[in-house]
């Protein structure tokens, strides 16, 4: 089957070159005890056969100094794409995407709303001061991943979704719903996002496990998901080393959950939806 992980980090062996700048102030547990560099990362990558990876930036790592993945992407173009978290309220923060597109191995943007060093989110990716950047990046075809937590913040991820219609929006861990609490109840609550056809969802581990630990039950969330999106609309993430197993353990974990789906479903969901989301990765095999 061809795999493409969306969503996993590396962290740098050399502090000098690419020194940490954590959001919040503070790294997260996971960057400090089980790093991973690229070269760890292509490793892991064979041994679970995953032949392209999206390098998200270790933003509680290195904030908004998007060196090391771009640097990454550049070295390795055949195996990594680069997604660098931005600051859409910096000044001329439209231009700025811009340059970075355009100029480097940058192949998409994260918004970094909340998280283990950043406990507390608010509107401001959808204040008016965002504007400019969210209309470069419907200009300039970028995915955007945005991290968020469905719930307080699920009203400002709507208006820039009706707002600017042009943009591709990659909803980080599906917006961490709480499947533990009932996948049913999830489910619902994540499918009524369906018609915004410009939102995608990333299926990571943060997702998969209550999935898993909910066993039958799991079904209720993921039929109400993938009829109102589509499989076209979902793609996996590993999340490593955030996720504390190994990379073919959050493969067959993601292959496990999603048994019940169709191959073809299956198929999307592991790399077609990828592949469409960040056109440089190309075909299978190309």
């Amino acid at each position: 089957m061809d795999i493409i992980d969306t969503h996993c980090h590396v962290i740098a062996g050399d502090q000098e070159r690419y020194p940490w700048s954590p959001i919040g102030g503070k790294a997260s547990a996971w960057a400090t005890s089980r790093p991973v560099t690229t070269e760890d990362m292509a490793a892991h990558m064979d041994e679970a056969g995953i032949l392209q990876s999206v390098l998200v930036q270790a933003t509680t790592a290195y904030g908004y100094n998007n060196s090391y993945v771009l640097d990454s992407a550049a070295a390795h173009p055949e195996r990594f794409l680069a997604v660098g978290t931005f600051d859409p309220l910096a000044d001329a923060a439209a231009d700025r995407l811009a340059r970075a597109v355009r100029g480097t191995s940058l192949a998409g943007v994260r918004l970094f709303t909340s998280g283990s060093t950043v406990p507390t989110q608010g509107e401001w990716f959808a204040a008016p001061e965002t504007y400019p950047f969210w209309r470069a990046a419907g200009e300039l075809d970028v995915t955007v991943c945005l991290q968020l937590r469905l719930g307080a913040a699920t009203g400002q991820l709507v208006d820039v979704l009706e707002r600017f219609p042009g943009v591709r929006v990659l909803l980080d861990h599906i917006g961490y719903p709480d499947i533990a609490s009932g996948p049913a109840r999830a489910g619902k609550e994540v499918a009524q996002l369906a018609g915004h056809p410009n939102l995608h969802l990333k299926l990571t581990h943060r997702n998969l496990e209550p999935l898993h630990a909910a066993g039958e039950e799991a079904i209720e969330f993921l039929a109400p998901v993938v009829d109102a999106f589509g499989a076209g609309r979902i793609a996996w993430g590993s999340n490593l080393p955030a996720a504390e197993q190994s990379l073919p353990e959050l493969v067959d974990l993601a292959r496990t959950v999603l048994a019940p789906l169709p191959a073809t479903a299956q198929q999307e969901i592991f790399a077609g939806t990828a592949r469409r989301l960040y056109s440089s990765l190309g075909r299978p095999g190309s």
